[in-house]
């Protein structure tokens, strides 16, 4: 046990950084996925409507993500320049997902003519989401080429906002049985793995490299610029930051080092975070803006989630100082935000109310008006 002095390192630059961005990443994706549930709704439009899992599905994540963890252990090097096309097919899509709204605000707001120039899979395609899926390969393909801490962040965050906008949780039952399940699951891989498999599984993935596909041709076309290309990659299923970041003395520390957090410790109490931020539109109907929610009387349930996220993720980041190993976030992440939710809501007496309703059509009272 490191003595308590050396807590001083979360006020470095790389841990408030990776703290802020995390806490940024949670909110974000919750407010994405409220804005993306009423958009969907208004438009009428539900090709393109989120997952919602239920029971069977939620037990199942963990057992599937075991079953990838360990396929990514042994067969890493084998798979890994699949994968890295895969995920930056996944990053394309994210990054579209995200920016999508940004650049339709930019359009209405200076009246700019958006013609149909194509139809794509059974859907109209315009000059100016064409030019956004360009600038979006563009970005993933900056990142295949340098390999950039930044860019890797950058997709790593997209995929994130997308994962949870796309998939739903219905109510607080289902979702204390994924957190939970979930938080066996990150305690098993990083503390017990070892003790099975001969080495920390969920760390020795999380630290591999990724072959890059792109120096593999280039290196058999003999293309010229073939130094210019990263040999490997980290892929964006983690955001990291250098240790060292803004030039800051880390002691004992290597210059390459990267504190890191994966997408997971980010999505998954995001799932959480945007399920109370849609219960607390139900109650605030009248709200136009979802950042104005904690103005209306009462607080808001959105509002112990988010500071019960952050106390759970200095938590762990201090264990791992304290420890120098390893931690799983979830342990710390997973408590610190569902519990401050059931604790608030069994008080309020809308405990029931919330573990299981299934949430109703966010624009059921608008629609109620007009009949």
């Amino acid at each position: 046990m490191e003595p308590l002095w050396k807590l001083l390192y979360l006020l470095e630059p790389a841990p408030v950084a990776l703290m802020l961005t995390a806490v940024a990443v949670t909110y974000g994706s919750a407010i994405r996925a409220l804005n993306y549930s009423k958009e969907m709704e208004r438009n009428r439009d539900m090709s393109e409507a989120s997952i919602m899992l239920d029971r069977s599905q939620a037990l199942m994540i963990p057992v599937m993500s075991s079953c990838s963890l360990l396929l990514m252990f042994y067969l890493f090097s084998s798979v890994s320049q699949l994968l890295t096309a895969f995920t930056a097919v996944a990053s394309v899509s994210s990054l579209f997902f995200c920016l999508s709204p940004y650049v339709t605000y930019v359009k209405s707001q200076f009246n700019l003519a958006d013609p149909f120039v194509s139809r794509c899979c059974s859907k109209s395609f315009t000059r100016t989401q064409g030019l956004l899926l360009l600038a979006c390969s563009g970005i993933v393909a900056a990142w295949l080429v340098s390999g950039h801490w930044i860019l890797n962040n950058f997709l790593g965050i997209s995929i994130c906002i997308a994962f949870v906008s796309h998939v739903r949780l219905p109510n607080i039952k289902i979702c204390a049985m994924l957190l939970i399940c979930l938080f066996v699951y990150d305690i098993f891989w990083v503390f017990f793995s070892e003790r099975f498999f001969g080495a920390n599984v969920m760390v020795s993935v999380a630290t591999q490299q990724a072959s890059n596909p792109v120096h593999t041709v280039a290196n058999s076309l003999s293309l010229p610029g073939l130094q210019l290309i990263t040999k490997k990659l980290e892929l964006p299923v983690k955001i990291v930051f250098p240790r060292n970041l803004m030039g800051s003395a880390v002691p004992g520390g290597n210059s390459a080092d990267f504190m890191m957090l994966g997408l997971g410790d980010m999505a998954i109490p995001a799932m959480l975070v945007a399920l109370v931020l849609c219960f607390d539109h139900r109650k605030s109907r009248d709200l136009l803006n979802p950042l104005d929610i904690g103005s209306s009387k009462g607080h808001k349930y959105i509002w112990y989630a988010l500071p019960g996220y952050a106390i759970g993720l200095v938590t762990a980041l201090a264990a791992g100082v304290l420890t120098r190993s390893p931690q799983p976030a979830l342990l710390y992440l997973v408590p610190s935000t569902l519990g401050p939710i059931v604790f608030v809501s069994w008080i309020r007496k809308e405990l029931t109310e919330l573990w299981e309703e299934t949430a109703p059509s966010l624009n059921d009272k608008t629609h109620s008006t007009e009949v």
